[in-house]
């Protein structure tokens, strides 16, 4: 048809290289794992932005899992059928060593970070699959404290093999974790948690034995092979180990009741499961589940403030690609002011989240044991929070196209929410940095003597610092009124964190802009609405953007 010349259209954003076009990853990488971390991501970050790649994630969202609880004969077989995509992006996630291998390697080494930018770059592509992963990384940092059920997993959940389907462990050349830890009447409220755990001794399973009986009302990746579980023993809450697959062949009791209809997140399966006399192994003392699953919690609230700042990343890489190849009222739009400030201000944004994120898994490869303990709580509460807004602000710059499916931008708008509200939404990580203030006084001491490396930098960033560390040093669990306003005080603390981070790794724009921006508040309540004084730095931050 005559009237159907496209023109003024965008091309497909394939091709990029993930890695070497997002120079603030590149350089934590660099600075915390070394120029050896960064040559051994490159593979995996030009794989990421291929046409093969993007199509996989297109397919694996939009083909999502189908439960098999019965086979043809009546047998009850609580299975899981992923389309092929999703195999493909599972491969080449524990391929890449995104599993748990880190806890395999020598503390300082740069495993956790090199994993952890792994980790942020495979996100981008697809995000649903990056469930059983990051909770394959974590699960072996509870089960390294057992000897005996470390050695009977870690083996295979550091594989770089991706080895699919329900069987005994020693037959697996690798294996994936998942956990069940909250119920339909407790939520984020595990101590609420019904299941019960009764001692039977002499299970089909190393170490001390039990049987669980109990409902969990979501339990991801459901098609694990091992999974941690909490539930209620003799002597109180509980962690345990429950296998698929037990070392007689048979299967261990685990019925999938449904698969949960999600607003995003479509390519991976949450479920509701029934334990009925299923077999575990104890992890840990009796009634010291939370504890005990604890590092285990840490581990996959950092993957979320990582997922968090992968799906912002992508969604400003679009927006920027859209930008330099759109024109309109007579100019490309990445050339004119206004949509200038908006990509600054959202490339900004993302650089913040990914440095914070990186410098996290810094502090969990050196043993940084109290400031992971409180800046993952930071950064789980802050960064995840700011993404929707970001992906709403990176999708209107597509206009119309940045809402149509096949755009990609749509994908992470429905993605953005999921990590706000997985392992601990806004409140519980808020309350969580009060009780470790209050309750474990170090963190606040390490936090501290992170902020104060860039003291002098900044009369701005060194007044909100005093503030946010008066504010942290007053809350007090007991009072309600410090618990209303421990929002406010924790936000303070991550822009605090944020800021620091950025005076002293990244470029003096992005620093200064972060501070006059985010700190010291000289910008409206928008994406879009830096100061004019910042107009000059603007292209700076839009290029590190990709």
């Amino acid at each position: 048809m005559s009237t159907h010349e496209v023109t003024n259209q965008v091309p497909p954003f394939l091709g990029s290289d993930f890695l070497l076009d997002d120079a603030a990853l590149r350089e934590c990488v660099e600075r915390w794992a070394g120029p050896s971390a960064v040559a051994e991501l490159a593979p995996l970050g030009a794989l990421a932005g291929t046409e093969e790649a993007q199509e996989h994630a297109r397919l694996a969202d939009t083909n999502p899992p189908v439960l098999r609880t019965h086979d043809a004969r009546g047998n009850r077989i609580d299975e899981v059928e992923f389309h092929p995509s999703w195999h493909w992006l599972m491969t080449q996630a524990v391929g890449a060593g995104l599993t748990a291998e880190p806890w395999t390697a020598p503390a300082g080494s740069g495993a956790h970070v090199r994993r952890a930018a792994g980790f942020l770059l495979w996100s981008r592509v697809e995000a649903g699959h990056g469930c059983p992963v990051s909770m394959t990384y974590a699960a072996a940092s509870a089960l390294r404290h057992d000897p005996t059920l470390r050695d009977r997993w870690l083996p295979a959940l550091a594989s770089r093999r991706y080895d699919f389907g329900i069987r005994p462990v020693a037959q697996k050349a690798g294996a994936v974790a998942g956990m069940g830890m909250t119920e339909k009447q407790g939520g984020s409220d595990v101590r609420a948690n019904t299941t019960r755990a009764t001692p039977s001794p002499g299970g089909p399973l190393p170490g001390e034995t039990y049987r669980l009986t109990g409902h969990k009302w979501f339990c991801s990746a459901p098609m694990s092979d091992v999974f941690l579980v909490l539930a209620q023993a003799p002597g109180g809450l509980t962690c345990f180990v429950v296998p698929r697959g037990l070392d007689d062949g048979t299967r261990n009791a685990f019925a999938l009741q449904r698969l949960k209809d999600k607003l995003g997140n479509h390519s991976n399966a949450s479920s509701e499961v029934e334990l009925e006399e299923t077999w575990a192994s104890r992890l840990g003392e009796e009634g010291r589940g939370v504890r005990t699953i604890i590092d285990m919690v840490g581990a996959t609230r950092l993957d979320c403030v990582l997922g968090s700042s992968a799906t912002m990343r992508d969604a400003v890489a679009r927006a920027v690609h859209h930008a330099r190849h759109r024109s309109a009222f007579g100019a490309l739009l990445v050339d004119q002011p206004l949509m200038r400030n908006v990509l600054a201000d959202l490339a900004l944004e993302a650089e913040a989240a990914t440095v914070l994120g990186l410098r996290l898994a810094h502090a969990v490869d050196c043993g940084e044991t109290e400031l992971a303990r409180i800046g993952v709580a930071l950064g789980k509460f802050w960064v995840c929070k700011r993404t929707a807004p970001l992906v709403a602000e990176a999708l209107e710059c597509l206009g119309g196209n940045g809402y149509v499916e096949e755009n990609g931008v749509a994908r992470l708008y429905r993605e953005a929410p999921l990590n706000s509200i997985w392992e601990g939404s806004g409140n519980v990580n808020a309350l969580d940095v009060m009780r470790a203030v209050t309750r474990e006084p170090t963190t606040l001491e390490a936090l501290t003597k992170e902020l104060h490396e860039v003291r002098g930098h900044s009369r701005e960033l060194d007044a909100h610092v005093d503030v946010a560390l008066a504010q942290a040093s007053s809350l007090d669990p007991a009072s309600a009124e410090a618990t209303f306003g421990a929002r406010a005080v924790v936000e303070g603390l991550a822009l605090a964190l944020q800021g620091a981070l950025l005076v002293r790794h990244s470029p003096g724009p992005v620093a200064d802009a972060f501070v006059v921006s985010r700190v010291a508040g000289r910008r409206g309540h928008t994406f879009g609405s830096l100061g004019v004084d910042l107009a000059g730095a603007a292209p700076a931050l839009i290029a590190r953007a990709g």
